[in-house]
């Protein structure tokens, strides 16, 4: 979110960490997740389905593949897979960069920035001062609008900025906005450095202060930042979902999301526990937020990295993706609740070829690379097993890289573990293997595992246990085992090779 101050140190590091030109190459520029042309790119934004189309706002800095001052980049798609790079939407300004926020479809013209009949498209974001930064005030950053009449093309701040003015917390920022029918007014979810702070408005001008949560609750190894507040039903009952991600923090080190269910009044959230619920397990989904005026689908995506390396990572042009388009859901594992993140169905636009096989018994090693045929490295894989042993599918190539996803028996945990994946040595803690608790009680075990050109997404027992993670390969992992020493059978086995019609998750 801010990290102006470690640019020169970072930038030096690039210098000489002993990259060359050889590794800077598009080769790791993803297939069908979105990333921008060139140049830095970490939180997605504002993000906003309106008239048929998903708007994707991000933190984008558009003269240098490093942190720099903040704008609002801008994509669009109509089915969260093949994405439109569209021109910057907010500039930096007297006010400030345009940190991090949310967007809204203003359908009973609250705002009064409606014009014949036609209702606005607003943007809440923080404004952050570099100059009163510097002067250590603590008010450096405050919440702003910005609104659009053309469907999100072009926007006009409102002349009346900031319409939230900082009390004196240093880490003030990222506002998600969202109606609360019950009370017909806006609720804004922010951070405020070691909580979140809500606000109401009725008209996303004037707001007013309710509560806050969260300085006794969760996990607190880092600032709080990109919180998002909604419901899901769930067995008859609504929820509140409480998404906060944090940096430092996470659960296998660096930025993370946590979350917490419980109930809101429209004034206070009140959890059914303060202990922490991780997002992601993985170390690359962070700023994870949905979008707004979706229904009742809710839908998420992220910023896939992590700060401890972020602006370190051998790719060229640009800087980072999103991670993919994810739907969410509740489940009950005993007494207790859990979020659930799958992939969407929009996805299924990507399979081509593949197979589906079942009872495949794996003892040693089973090499799916002959019957595969994807020199991509591109794919879905999906299996299910009862009473599972170890087991691990490993993603190679010919020089000897490798990834390895799999299941501890011993530990009962999920990992990941890239100590071997390619190009690990820009940063000291990449070359790491992350850990996940199984969460099902289920004897049965099924995991959906998805693969672009340098990224992973696994997504355990329904998406009870999701990970994510970046890893950069020295060529395209064409090779695919299953590896089991004790020897384990999958019930079902299915694989497809995932084809993107063009590269459209690269903005265009």
């Amino acid at each position: 979110m801010k990290k102006s101050i470690i640019i020169p140190l970072l930038f030096c590091a690039i210098l000489t960490s002993g990259l060359n030109a050889q590794d800077l190459r598009e080769k790791y520029r993803p297939e069908f997740h979105f990333s921008p042309k060139a140049n830095w790119m970490n939180d997605p934004n504002g993000m906003v389905y309106h008239n048929g189309i998903f708007h994707l706002f991000f933190q984008y800095y558009p003269n240098d593949k490093i942190w720099g001052p903040m704008h609002w980049g801008h994509a669009t798609s109509k089915d969260m897979v093949s994405w439109d790079e569209q021109p910057i939407a907010l500039y930096p300004d007297s006010l400030g960069y345009i940190f991090s926020g949310s967007a809204v479809a203003d359908v009973h013209n609250t705002s009064g920035f409606g014009k014949d009949g036609k209702f606005p498209l607003v943007a809440i974001f923080t404004h952050h001062n570099p100059v009163l930064e510097k002067l250590e005030t603590g008010k450096h950053e405050y919440q702003s609008l910005a609104y659009s009449l053309d469907d999100g093309k072009t926007w006009t701040k409102y002349s009346g900025n900031p319409v939230l003015q900082n009390p004196g917390i240093s880490d003030f920022r990222d506002p998600k906005v969202s109606w609360f029918e019950p009370q017909k007014k806006w609720i804004m979810t922010l951070a405020t450095k070691d909580r979140v702070t809500f606000y109401s408005s009725p008209d996303l001008k004037s707001w007013v202060r309710e509560s806050d949560f969260g300085v006794d609750a969760g996990a607190h190894g880092g600032v709080w930042e990109c919180p998002d507040l909604f419901p899901i039903q769930h067995n008859g009952k609504q929820v509140w979902v409480l998404i906060v991600n944090i940096n430092p923090g996470g659960p296998n080190q660096g930025s993370a999301g946590q979350y917490f269910l419980g109930d809101f009044d429209g004034k206070t959230f009140k959890p059914y526990s303060k202990e922490t619920k991780w997002l992601d397990f993985g170390t690359d989904n962070y700023a994870s937020v949905t979008f707004s005026n979706t229904g009742s689908r809710m839908l998420m995506m992220g910023w896939m990295s992590n700060w401890q390396y972020a602006n370190l990572v051998p790719t060229h042009p640009w800087r980072s993706a999103c991670t993919i388009a994810r739907e969410l859901g509740l489940k009950t594992v005993g007494k207790e609740i859990y979020l659930t993140s799958t992939p969407v169905k929009e996805l299924d636009v990507l399979r081509s070829t593949g197979f589906n096989e079942q009872n495949v018994k794996v003892q040693g090693q089973l090499d799916l690379t002959e019957k595969t045929k994807n020199s991509t490295g591109l794919f879905r894989l999906e299996l299910e097993t009862k009473n599972t042993a170890d087991f691990s599918i490993v993603l190679a190539n010919n020089e000897g890289n490798e990834l390895v996803v799999g299941y501890d028996k011993a530990t009962n945990q999920y990992y990941i573990d890239r100590s071997k994946s390619g190009k690990i040595d820009f940063e000291k803690g990449f070359g790491q293997k992350h850990t996940a608790p199984r969460l099902s009680k289920d004897p049965t075990m099924d995991l959906t595992l998805i693969a672009d050109a340098a990224s992973v997404e696994l997504f355990a027992d329904g998406g009870l246990t999701p990970m994510t993670d970046i890893f950069f390969p020295d060529s395209k992992m064409s090779k695919l085992y299953i590896k089991s020493i004790s020897g384990t059978t999958l019930k079902k086995l299915g694989y497809s090779v995932l084809q993107p019609e063009t590269k459209s998750a690269q903005g265009k």
